[in-house]
């Protein structure tokens, strides 16, 4: 059952520095109980959101008024990454999960369309469509790459030598298509060209050492040649990956992070946020009771996290697991009915929670006052929280 809710807000002094705290707008109880919200992917028209749960379920709502259009159920075992297909199948949602498949939904039916299976020991952490003709679809799994042609769901490669353990990311290189990056729990970080015949041997370009085990990796930059790193203990790290060059690395990200405003202490990073328009990078930090900053990564010259730039507090009550920018700060779309909403956010609460823009004229005007992003004299510790 979806439950909503509208959110008076508070009023704060004008804040004579740029942070901003964001309006929230409602928040939307998708399950009852201790259910977790895992990850929130946009349509590429922005008229459709999906959000995956632990309860192995896909659920889709408007992205403008949080509208609940059905849920996408048949996986078996918890669901490590949605994604909308493309232009090309603007209705295709695929998901993939710890029970070995693939799946692809229909978001006009709910239904399942089709599947691909990569076998009973396996699990897949993660997966990419792309490839020269765009067809390839790649899924990291339990130290393993496997590789399918999406049109006959025919496996046609697996490259079992180049990582030890759980592959948590594969990325193929927007512009370059045939250039596909993973990521492991094994620390590192490998770049394939996936045209040919696909082997370890001849195919394996380059490899990366993060040296522990990375959670989380994305491309970013004018030319699509720089990646940022998230590891499961909390640090950051900025390459190179054409040349393999380690440009920045944050080995005391939530220090830094941190000391940047006067809130509690960072306890985790749910991800990073790149501006093109901008060439800006923010690492995305939230504590463990539900307040979630924006913090720059200055990653040209000296390496610094800065001063908190957007604050998104008083919606969720726990863990925040997913973030979904939209607002024009951030570069997504604000065309049409969205415009005004700088994003939503979901959480181990169960919570979706839609945050506006603080020049919208839909809700009141919420600011930070100036001491919430001054230095504290002293911060509270508390437990970090494992997401993987």
């Amino acid at each position: 059952m979806e439950t909503a809710m509208d959110v008076e807000e508070q009023h704060h002094s004008p804040n004579p520095n740029n942070a901003k705290c964001f309006g929230l707008k409602n928040s939307i109880q998708t399950n009852f109980g201790d259910d977790y919200v895992f990850q929130i992917v946009p349509k590429d028209d922005w008229s459709t959101m999906a959000v995956s749960l632990s309860t192995n379920a896909v659920k889709l709502y408007s992205p403008e008024a949080g509208q609940y259009y059905g849920e996408c159920i048949g996986h078996s075992a918890t669901i490590n990454q949605i994604l909308f297909s493309g232009p090309s199948n603007p209705n295709l949602l695929c998901s993939c999960s710890s029970d070995s498949t693939i799946r692809a939904w229909d978001t006009r039916t709910f239904q399942q369309v089709s599947s691909i299976n990569a076998g009973s020991s396996q699990e897949v952490f993660s997966f990419s469509i792309g490839g020269t003709s765009g067809n390839l679809i790649a899924a990291g799994c339990k130290s393993q790459i496997l590789f399918w042609d999406w049109r006959n769901k025919k496996q046609i490669a697996c490259l079992g030598d180049s990582h030890v353990d759980d592959v948590t990311q594969v990325h193929f290189v927007p512009d370059e298509q045939g250039k596909l990056i993973s990521a492991s729990v094994d620390g590192l970080i490998c770049t394939f060209d996936t045209t040919g015949d696909i082997n370890d041997d001849d195919h394996l370009e380059s490899v990366i050492n993060m040296g522990t085990s990375i959670a989380k990796v994305g491309i970013f930059g004018q030319s699509y040649q720089k990646l940022w790193c998230l590891t499961h203990i909390e640090t950051l790290g900025i390459w190179n990956w054409k040349d393999g060059k380690n440009e920045v690395d944050f080995s005391d990200a939530r220090t830094s992070a941190s000391e940047s405003w006067n809130l509690d202490h960072v306890d985790y990073f749910v991800d990073c946020h790149y501006s093109r328009e901008a060439e800006k990078l923010w690492v995305i930090g939230g504590t463990n009771a539900g307040t979630l900053g924006y913090f720059p990564v200055n990653y040209k010259g000296v390496a610094t996290i800065g001063t908190v730039e957007a604050i998104l507090e008083g919606g969720h009550t726990s863990v925040i697991r997913s973030v979904l920018p939209m607002s024009k700060i951030h570069t997504a779309p604000t065309y049409g009915p969205t415009q005004g909403i700088f994003g939503w956010t979901g959480g181990e609460d169960g919570r979706l929670c839609c945050w506006l823009s603080d020049d919208s004229s839909e809700t009141n005007h919420s600011w930070i006052s100036s001491t919430l992003i001054m230095r504290p004299q002293k911060t509270r510790m508390k437990n970090r929280h494992h997401p993987y």
